[in-house]
């Protein structure tokens, strides 16, 4: 048997983990001195709480992200190979974190207890929305049979297919992180500029440009739609936020003047620690797409 597993930085709540059989890795961001792990350390996210909180902070004052420990993994993962289960783990952005250095280290000492268990992981490439879309897709084609190795097949064709483009609202919150590249130019840059930003294919955020003013910034998002858009209408459209809810309905709405009424629209909030790093009033959409 086969156990999955997804994390937090995926956008994957507790609920949508039991939803689609995932067991869920938590990872923690630290705010106001305190460690919080989603979804160990609460049940339900409140994001608008949650970003209204990030909207008041100073600069000094903003939360931080760190890696899981070894030990953090072996507990998340021991349990599975005793039970004499393998362990497939679809995961965030491997390029954008120190923390699967960790991870490899525990399932080095994993492997001396347990040799005949096998693990397997699938890089999503990305992280929040892109990530979400991916695992989902993955649970769909889990409970419909897929075997591990028919699932990481499919992960090898499409993962590079799944666009995500989003706009960041405060610079503050990247100018911290530092974890988006080509932004240098933009910081300091006029009142109002919103860098638009790209998951790569080798995993990272980069920044391909930028516009002044909400508007201008959700009709690049449904350029970008339009230009690299396949099959759209036969995956998910994931639309995640921070704390933005009219934003989404007006991108929802410039969608739809495109395409036509869309029923395969998921509105998602982004999770606490990617937020941490990009802050409140971000909106991003992800879709099936020719290539990133």
């Amino acid at each position: 048997m086969v156990t999955y597993f997804t994390d937090t930085d995926c956008d994957i709540t507790a609920e949508v983990a039991r939803e689609c059989g995932y067991k869920l890795i938590s990872m923690p961001y630290t705010l106001g001195g305190k460690t919080v792990y989603p979804y160990e350390d609460f049940d339900k996210f409140d994001d608008k709480g949650f970003y209204e909180t990030l909207r008041g902070l100073k600069k000094e004052q903003l939360p931080t992200t760190s890696a899981l420990s070894q030990e953090k993994y072996i507990e998340y993962f021991e349990p599975e190979f005793a039970k004499g289960n393998d362990i497939c783990y679809v995961h965030f952005s491997a390029a954008m974190t120190a923390t699967f250095g960790f991870m490899k280290m525990a399932l080095a000492t994993l492997k001396e207890k347990y040799p005949e268990r096998k693990f397997y992981e699938i890089d999503t490439k990305g992280i929040t929305i892109p990530s979400y879309n991916i695992a989902r897709e993955i649970a769909d084609l889990v409970k419909a049979g897929a075997s591990v190795e028919e699932v990481l097949a499919w992960a090898d064709r499409e993962v590079d297919k799944f666009a995500t483009y989003f706009y960041a609202n405060d610079l503050k919150f990247f100018r911290k992180s530092g974890r988006v590249g080509g932004l240098a130019a933009i910081f300091g840059g006029a009142i109002g500029i919103r860098p638009i930003i790209t998951m790569s294919a080798a995993g990272k955020m980069e920044s391909v440009g930028k516009e002044i003013g909400k508007e201008k910034a959700i009709a690049r998002l449904i350029n970008y739609v339009e230009e690299l858009g396949e099959d759209i209408k036969n995956h998910r459209i994931i639309i995640g936020h921070c704390d933005a809810l009219d934003d989404v309905h007006k991108v929802i709405g410039s969608l739809e003047e495109k395409f036509g009424k869309l029923d395969n629209i998921e509105i998602v909030a982004v999770n606490p620690t990617a937020g941490s790093h990009c802050g409140p009033n971000t909106i991003g959409i992800c879709f099936h797409a020719k290539h990133r």
